[in-house]
Parts: structure tokens; C-alpha cells; sequence
């Protein structure tokens, strides 16, 4: 259980989907308006799942919404290839498969997903996970065009560095595994965004990232790709190539087509070109 999170639920009359839900996630159940101890609410309302800070009644909630959110499909539509992540990825004629190792809201995951990648998103967190199902769920037969983006998107519960290494054990591995791991947010950060902000509240920051960077680089196919604040050192030395956004970069390790997965290539550019 995460200190200071609570689920509650605003349908008048029916706490059972609710109550359900605090059961799997181990969470404490509270009525609406208790808030007493509590930094973060869960909230299960007659439309959607909410997170929401506990501390003021008008706090924004997050929620997921692949089919009207800000970045559902109909914002996507006519996404470029050439856009920064696109390039990093090495989507060109034919888009790669992918392992989005760290699925958070699965905002990057759908994107990608939206350009055609065939992607497995992981999540660690219960919470996270609850989110994005329920906005999976909500998705689904909304119109055919969003369906077809969802049928490439597929979305787990767990450690990732677990994951990556049964799909390797199992000859299965990726073309290519994405991190965006969750960092201090620096001054003007994109992470220094409440929403953002509420999430490292939440999960914490990756720690671990390291390790998971290793465990990338011996399952990927073809390459693997850091989502960086600009200013943050490499997770590992020497990326290949970095490709610069306008607010993140992405480090690029290629790996070596003649080795296999495990062996980055040692050439080390600064070039945005994929």
C-alpha cells in the first residue's frame, strides 16, 4: 500500500466497483469526503477512474482518454515520422516492434502504437496500470480507426526487466525497447508539470534505471532508446547518436546486427538523423 493514497468513489448509491478495485490494488476504501491522512485519491467515478490530489476539491484529475484526451487519436491523425521520437524509434518504411519498458500513462506507448509500431507497454505500478486500463477499456469500439490503433497496443503488469527477460528467454525479443525513466524534475522541466508531478509523487524516481538500461540492451533487437530532460547526463555512456526535441532528447544505442542483442555500437555522435 502507498502511503497517502486512498480510493473513494462519487456514485451515489453503488461502492462495489469501487470497492473491488481498492480490494486489488490493497488499497484503503474512504468516503468521498474523508480526506483525512490522505495525499492522493483514486477515484472511481460513474464515467472513468480519476486520480486526483486530496488536498483541494478542485484539483484536476488524471485520467486516461485515448479516444477525446490531448493526446487521443484525433490528435495523433497525421502525426509525422520525421518527429523527434519517430526518428529515435527508427520508424521508416516499416515500423519496428517495440517494448515500452516504462509505460506510465502509455502517452508515448499510444503515439507509437498511432505510427504503426506493434508496442507492449509495462507498467509497475498498480495505480498507473488501473489508469490506463480503464482508459483502454473506455476506448474500445469507440470508432474503428482508434481500434486499430489499440489492436497494436498491448498493455502489462509488471517488472519490466522480468518481462524483457522471458520474451528474450523465450525468443521473442523486441526490435527495439523504449525508457523514459522518471527523473528530478530540473528547473522549466517538462516534469516540473502537475500532472507529471503528481505521477513521481506516486512512483518515485526510477532508481533502478541502470539496471534496466542492461537488461534493454541484452533483450532489443536493433536499438535502444533513453528519453532524456536535455540537460540530464546519458544513462549510459556512449549512445550512438542522440536525437534532440524541443524539451527531451533521445539516446540512441544501436546494436551491432553482426552480435546480436547485448552489444551496442561504439560509435558516439551527436547527429539527429535515425
Amino acid at each position: 500500500m502507498i502511503a497517502g493514497l486512498a480510493l473513494t468513489t462519487d456514485v451515489a448509491g453503488d461502492e462495489s466497483k469501487a470497492l473491488a478495485l481498492a480490494r486489488e490494488l490493497a488499497l484503503p476504501f474512504v468516503a468521498a469526503r474523508d480526506r483525512a491522512g490522505v495525499d492522493l485519491l483514486l477515484v472511481q467515478t460513474a464515467d472513468r477512474l480519476e486520480l486526483r490530489e486530496a488536498i483541494t476539491a478542485r484539483s484536476r484529475p488524471i485520467y486516461v482518454d485515448f479516444a477525446g484526451g490531448p493526446t487521443s487519436i484525433r490528435r495523433l491523425t497525421g502525426q509525422s515520422r520525421r518527429q523527434p521520437i519517430a526518428r529515435a524509434i527508427g520508424i521508416a518504411g516499416r515500423s519496428p516492434s517495440v517494448v515500452d519498458a516504462t509505460g506510465g500513462l502509455a502517452r508515448d506507448a499510444f503515439l507509437l502504437a498511432s505510427l504503426g509500431c506493434e508496442v507492449t507497454a509495462v507498467e509497475r505500478s498498480p495505480v498507473l496500470f488501473a489508469l490506463v486500463r480503464d482508459g483502454l477499456h473506455r476506448a474500445a469500439g469507440e470508432f474503428p480507426a482508434l481500434d486499430r490503433v489499440l489492436a497494436r497496443l498491448a498493455w502489462r503488469l509488471g517488472d519490466s526487466r522480468d518481462v524483457l527477460r522471458e520474451m528474450r528467454d523465450a525468443g521473442a525479443a523486441p526490435q527495439v525497447v523504449y525508457l523514459d525513466p522518471m527523473y528530478a524534475p530540473a528547473r522549466r522541466s517538462a516534469l516540473a508539470k502537475k500532472e507529471m508531478r503528481i505521477c513521481r509523487r506516486l512512483v518515485g524516481d526510477d532508481e533502478d534505471a541502470g539496471e534496466l538500461l542492461e537488461v534493454a540492451l541484452a533483450t532489443a533487437r536493433r536499438r535502444v532508446v533513453v528519453k532524456r530532460h536535455p540537460e540530464a547526463p546519458p544513462l549510459a555512456p556512449r549512445p550512438t547518436h542522440r536525437v534532440q526535441g524541443r524539451t527531451v532528447r533521445y539516446d540512441v544505442y544501436l546494436l551491432s546486427a553482426a552480435t546480436g542483442s547485448g552489444r551496442a555500437t561504439s560509435k558516439s555522435s551527436s547527429s539527429a538523423a535515425s
